[in-house]
């Protein structure tokens, strides 16, 4: 897909950019299809190809939300403006007050019933037969895990004689 947008360039602390058509998966200091402009932010200097850009346009090229935005102060395009900036929302994240841990615990212990209600809804539910038959075969288990460990004793202590 391509794509119009902005690659910086000019002094350190001073930018500039050029508005250009590239491929949107090539980075914006590589070699761009066509140069369509540039555009000074400190001085508000923008000159544009009108008719290249509404040519990219014709052919499926999208432009950045901040070329946009230019494209349509510059009388290029006709639309709405498009928000370009997605740093304002975390500026609202922080200007909302954070709630008082206190009412937090509060509304968590209104939500969760108590312990021992939990208990008593749990034992009624879970019949006594299944229990039963789950505690024989633990025994057997064990019973078998002795003898296989006796045997392993067994089989270890006889190459030992063996070597003498």
């Amino acid at each position: 897909m391509l794509k119009i947008r902005l690659s910086r360039f000019g002094k350190k602390k001073r930018p500039t950019y050029r508005l250009i058509v590239s491929e949107h998966t090539k980075d914006t200091q590589d070699r761009a299809l066509e140069y369509l402009g540039y555009y000074d932010p400190h001085t508000k200097v923008c000159e544009v190809k009108k008719d290249r850009i509404l040519y990219w346009i014709s052919k499926g090229a999208q432009p950045s939300p901040t070329l946009h935005n230019l494209f349509i102060d510059q009388n290029v395009i006709k639309a709405e403006k498009v928000k370009a900036s997605k740093s304002k929302k975390k500026k609202e994240e922080k200007e909302k007050p954070a709630e008082p841990v206190a009412k937090l615990d509060k509304e968590k212990k209104e939500k969760k019933p108590p312990k021992s209600e939990k208990v008593k809804e749990k034992k009624p539910a879970e019949p006594a037969k299944e229990e039963e038959p789950a505690e024989p075969v633990k025994e057997e288990k064990k019973e078998e895990s002795k003898e296989t460990t006796k045997e392993k004793q067994k089989t270890e202590e006889k190459p030992t004689q063996e070597a003498k």
